[in-house]
């Protein structure tokens, strides 16, 4: 008897600048075929060598506005003087074709995320200490004094929300991270309540285990 029929779930990673969320979401998404990485709108300028589309969708701020009005972000939300934000069309189709879609989000949009989508799966990525934080934003090399210096502000009150996730990785060996968050994805996977078809399974199995006691009963008798 092959495996029941699951339904897929997005898969929310958050953390602070730095920790490595992205670099875990990414990992998934070349590992693993059932695996699609969400690509955000954002008003914020590219950067070099990121590709509109494929980093993110590069739009102007009147743009993001008319989406917000339209009601097409399942969650948005203003980061570090920018707006970002994950379509509805994005989340819904990923279902659709039976894939986890990973959603690499602050967390503003992860509680954004929980109120719009309670299906979603949230993992907040925890940096193995401050100094590591510090210089993993440093080494990055795309932020002014001034910007550094606010994503490190804001990293100590987004670390407040952690316990409002459904689990907490430490990313000291990012390869171990990598694969503890991988664990979560097949575990969330196989609950009980995304089997499609457990009704008509287990009936299936009971039906064999009756046939089977009858099957016993009748070579007792004889």
């Amino acid at each position: 008897m092959s495996s029941p029929v699951h339904r897929t779930c997005p898969v929310v990673l958050s953390a602070p600048s730095g920790a490595g969320k992205t670099t875990i979401a990414r990992a998934l998404v070349e590992r693993n075929e059932d695996v699609v990485f969400s690509v955000s709108a954002t008003t914020r300028p590219a950067r070099d060598q990121e590709v509109d589309g494929v980093d993110y969708h590069f739009l102007s701020e009147q743009d993001f506005q008319a989406m917000i009005e339209a009601d097409e972000f399942v969650e948005w939300a203003e980061v570090h003087g920018h707006l970002y934000g994950t379509s509805r069309k994005a989340v819904e189709s990923a279902l659709d074709d039976g894939l986890f879609l990973i959603l690499d989000v602050d967390v503003q949009g992860a509680m954004q995320m929980r109120q719009h989508v309670p299906d979603a799966v949230l993992v907040f990525v925890l940096p193995p200490g401050a100094d590591a934080l510090v210089e993993r934003l440093r080494d990055r090399g795309t932020e002014g004094e001034d910007t550094l210096a606010r994503r490190i502000e804001n990293a100590r009150g987004e670390l407040e929300q952690a316990s409002k996730f459904d689990y907490v990785v430490v990313n000291e060996n990012l390869e171990q991270a990598i694969n503890e968050v991988w664990s979560i994805v097949i575990a969330e996977g196989r609950r009980a309540a995304r089997a499609i078809d457990l009704s008509d399974r287990i009936r299936q199995l009971q039906h064999q285990i009756d046939q089977i006691l009858a099957d016993d009963l009748d070579s007792t008798r004889k």
